[in-house]
């Protein structure tokens, strides 16, 4: 019988979906042990990787005082987080944007980023869905890390902390202890992870299934929408306008510094701070997006598609769009004609 203590953390504006959601979750590995093969043998015959998985699941708000969600209502939670010494997991829900589309300015104060900060010490892995990464950030366990938000709140995540080392479009990072993943929903994956983790892959496989889930995480890179640089800084539009006038003979990245009017050791630093990217990654992005609108909105051949952003080598583009995106050039097209039937 494991002993394992959960803390599920309940702030402000937090998504409802994820709140209850990571609960739900780890309720479900625990019953969907009754559906496992084994659970009618003896435990003499049963192997420690099915051993019974009960963890104690708390829901505890900074200072024990009820929150109100996201979407407005109420929420009781079962303790303060300084009621609680010692735990093996800590686990946080991503929240509804503000009016201005982003996380609130200040999520902790400095009692939840200490107790963080503890816990982890103390060996607990720590994860955050979506806008919950901010979390971590706050309490500066993602410093030299890597890890991962949302794709729309990329940008903001790495002005905001300059000092982690951010992955674009990444489904889900862990770097030791810490686990990021992106999108709203994504606390469906580190709740996994976390089982995974504590109670070992037959727990967190089994629970997938019982719950109808993927057990694990896909790209985010081919949800994102072509363009969305677009809204995020005057620098970042007139560098991917450049990339995207020099598609059949691709700049090299002294020649994209050039045409900016930077050095080559700014470019560097300022795609850096803004998108978590060096020059080349940053322009393979731009020409792999442009190559999803085309697949998307075209027949032509995955070859000439790859000719056309200057790619003599189809295998080399068909690598780096895999690589990019999650799936092949072919996949993509039909996993977008899927989702127009």
């Amino acid at each position: 019988m494991s002993h394992h203590t959960l803390v599920i953390i309940a702030f402000n504006q937090a998504l409802p979906s994820g709140l209850m959601g990571i609960a739900d979750m780890l309720s479900l590995a625990s019953l969907s042990q009754q559906h496992a093969p084994s659970h009618n043998k003896p435990y003499d015959h049963v192997s420690k990787t099915t051993e019974p998985w009960h963890p104690k699941v708390l829901i505890a708000s900074t200072d024990g005082q009820d929150i109100v969600d996201g979407q407005g209502r109420v929420f009781k939670p079962d303790c303060a987080l300084a009621d609680i010494d010692v735990c093996h997991g800590v686990l946080i829900p991503g929240f509804v944007p503000c009016a201005n589309g982003l996380p609130p300015e200040q999520v902790t104060d400095k009692a939840c980023q200490a107790w963080l900060k503890r816990q982890y010490d103390q060996g607990a892995l720590i994860g955050g869905s979506c806008s919950g990464a901010f979390v971590l950030g706050e309490a500066g366990l993602i410093n030299k890390r890597r890890c991962t938000t949302t794709w729309w709140l990329h940008y903001e995540f790495a002005k905001r902390f300059p000092q982690a080392s951010s992955a674009w479009g990444s489904a889900l990072v862990q770097d030791g202890n810490i686990i990021t993943a992106g999108g709203p929903l994504s606390w469906v994956d580190i709740s996994l992870r976390m089982i995974r983790a504590l109670a070992g892959n037959e727990a967190a496989n089994r629970a997938a299934d019982f719950a109808v889930v993927d057990s694990a995480p896909s790209s985010q890179d081919k949800y994102i929408p072509q363009g969305h640089l677009l809204s995020a800084d005057p620098f970042l539009i007139e560098a991917e306008t450049r990339v995207r006038q020099h598609l059949s003979e691709p700049l090299s990245t002294v020649e994209l510094a050039s045409t900016l009017a930077v050095s080559e050791r700014t470019l560097h630093r300022r795609l850096k701070r803004l998108t978590g990217e060096a020059p080349k990654a940053f322009m393979d992005r731009v020409r792999m997006d442009m190559a999803k609108t085309l697949l998307h909105t075209s027949k032509q051949q995955v070859g000439n598609i790859a000719l056309e952003f200057g790619y003599s080598d189809e295998a080399a583009f068909r690598r780096l769009f895999r690589k990019q995106v999650g799936m092949s050039p072919s996949e993509y097209r039909r996993w977008q004609g899927q989702r127009e039937e």
